[in-house]
């Protein structure tokens, strides 16, 4: 038996602040829930709460002077769900802004899936019922 009731957050290293939160915030629609001048990490609500903690992806930026990020990374991508009813629109809106897609299909689970990169370079996947 497992006491886990969900997913909290995923914290990604950022090179750049405002290209990170122009993506999670501007294009996806991600709510901040720390304050606008507080520096440091940047905490996005990315769902409802679970057990009293909302769901966050969180970014943090690295100094200026950090080395680039290279292959192989650690995390090999992230995933948000979304509504069936929403999956075409969300497709339309992320090209529209210049983000190529790229489709694919979950190894086990019925669904519809789509691929894009954050401007970091994190592979971003939406998924929802098939």
């Amino acid at each position: 038996m497992t006491a886990i009731k969900g997913l909290a957050e995923i914290v990604l290293s950022v090179r750049d602040r405002e290209a990170a939160l122009g993506f999670y915030r501007d294009l996806l629609g991600l709510t901040p829930i720390s304050p606008p001048d507080r520096p440091g990490p940047i905490f996005l609500q990315a769902g409802p709460e679970q057990a009293g903690i909302p769901q966050l992806i969180v970014l943090v930026p690295l100094p200026a002077a950090s080395p680039a990020f290279t292959p192989p990374r650690t995390l090999h991508h992230l995933a948000f769900t979304v509504a069936p009813a929403d999956f075409d629109r969300l497709q339309e809106h992320v090209q529209s802004h210049g983000h190529a897609t790229r489709g694919g299909q979950h190894p086990v689970l019925p669904s519809r899936t789509l691929y894009v990169n954050d401007p970091d370079g994190n592979e971003v996947e939406f998924i929802c019922t098939a």
